[in-house]
């Protein structure tokens, strides 16, 4: 599988649209139920039996208003920062949606540098939120012949809001925490979606611990959901400065976390658990390195970052859309990647799996016809 060092054929522009609403979980709904599921980036086999119990135990209290109080402390303590730098959230996603209210209305003052910027390709969430509120978003947008590696240059200096995944959904790039860190000014509002740092050992590249200590305001946005599979229970969290966090907090409805979410975003902050996924993420290299190799049996499939770092990664094929279908007959869904602003119908996202989930694949492109 050849490294990305040719420019995009331009006779095959990306679309103009995208549909910032779809997501993986629409590959495997319905009909798709039973299919090998290559499409959405939970860890497989999760949440484990021990986290099953923990928020099992916490349903006695149900008649209860829920207390995110100890939960808070927990992930306070986890990042080493105080309990008023953490806002509990029913998933990162909600999280958006807040910063979306929270950010100074349309046409104010605030924008005369232009609007809202967002860094594409990444997820999408983000920009649909801040179009909902009203903000009339600017992109960014990396392409493949620099890897879609973020150059800080490239953000307009009065932009007063950035957003930016790391790493980034879908390209599979970790971005270098001082390139990150060079997007924050006074004044400014950088958002870091790191939904995904907890996938790479050591969560290197983090800014969670420099949240109170970068120039401007510094939000980073962290799930549950990914390393342990908690995406139907809607647990995530934000950090940042206590000023912002009251702020985003007076936007939430009361008591916006249920207690199992409560109980699990607690247990996941053990050192146990930390532990747990700092080994998870140590296998995900592994079955990434045996994914990658095994791709690269493949001279159709071009990867779209030489240094991929989440558990998924990104490819390119001349009929992916069409690949994709062919997949999904043959019992395997991948994520489609033309929904993602920067990229067009020749992209997929599949999602790191163990090595004989990945075998399976291979042994369906190949019977498939790819070479």
């Amino acid at each position: 599988m050849r490294t990305p060092t040719e420019p995009l054929d331009p006779l095959r522009p990306p679309q103009a649209a995208h549909d910032l609403r779809h997501h993986g979980d629409a590959e495997v709904r319905g009909a798709g139920a039973d299919l090998v599921d290559l499409a959405v980036n939970v860890r497989a086999g999760t949440p484990p039996a021990w986290l099953r119990e923990r928020v099992a135990a916490s349903l006695g209290s149900l008649a209860a208003y829920p207390d995110g109080r100890a939960a808070r402390r927990a992930v306070a303590a986890r990042h080493g920062l105080p309990p008023e730098c953490v806002l509990l959230t029913a998933g990162a996603a909600e999280a958006f949606v807040l910063l979306a209210r929270f950010l100074p209305p349309p046409g104010s003052d605030a924008w005369r540098g232009g609007g809202p910027v967002v860094v594409h390709p990444q997820f999408t969430e983000p920009e649909a939120a801040l179009l909902d509120a009203g903000h009339r978003v600017e992109r960014v947008v990396l392409g493949e012949r620099d890897g879609f590696r973020l150059d800080p240059d490239r953000v307009p200096a009065g932009a007063a809001a950035v957003v930016v995944g790391n790493p980034t959904n879908p390209t599979s790039v970790l971005h270098p925490a001082s390139a990150l860190a060079a997007l924050a000014r006074p004044g400014r509002t950088l958002v870091v979606d790191e939904a995904f740092i907890d996938a790479v050992p050591g969560e290197r590249e983090s800014l969670a611990g420099l949240v109170t200590e970068l120039p401007g305001r510094t939000v980073v946005l962290r799930s549950l959901t990914k390393t342990w599979g908690l995406a139907g229970l809607r647990i995530g969290y934000v950090l940042s400065d206590p000023e912002t966090v009251a702020a985003l907090a007076r936007h939430q409805p009361l008591w916006p976390v249920s207690s199992p979410a409560l109980a699990a975003a607690e247990a996941c902050c053990e050192p146990a658990a930390l532990a747990e996924a700092e080994r998870a993420a140590r296998r995900t290299v592994a079955d990434r390195a045996h994914l990658l190799g095994r791709l690269a049996e493949f001279g159709e499939l071009v990867q779209a970052t030489a240094d991929p770092r989440a558990p998924f990664v990104l490819v390119r094929h001349a009929d992916a859309a069409g690949l994709r279908e062919r997949l999904r007959a043959e019992g395997i869904a991948v994520r489609r990647g033309d929904t993602f602003p920067g990229l067009d119908a020749r992209w997929l996202r599949l999602a790191v799996r163990d090595r004989a989930t990945t075998d399976h694949l291979v042994r369906t492109l190949a019977a498939l016809g790819v070479r």
